[in-house]
């Protein structure tokens, strides 16, 4: 059995918690009727425990797309590309 990569889990994070079967890449904050508040700590919580990290406040409310995720998740020394 093949490991999933970091991106691949990152992507199906987001593809589980918003039930999205789309592109997630281009996906942006409120681009979706699915990702709204509520789906948004949801996503939070999910990459927490999957990558063993804890969000600063600041980073949760920054986390404004896909792409910024990324970025942000990189402070945490989790590579996601």
């Amino acid at each position: 059995m093949t490991r999933m990569s970091a991106i691949d889990k990152y992507r199906t994070i987001f593809k589980e918690c918003f039930q999205y079967d789309g592109d997630v890449d281009s996906l942006e904050y409120q681009s979706i009727e699915e990702w709204d508040s509520v789906a948004h700590m949801q996503l939070m919580t999910e990459l927490e425990e999957e990558f063993k990290i804890e969000l600063d406040i600041d980073d949760i409310i920054d986390f404004s797309s896909f792409k910024v995720g990324i970025e942000i998740l990189r402070k945490y020394n989790v590579e996601v590309n």
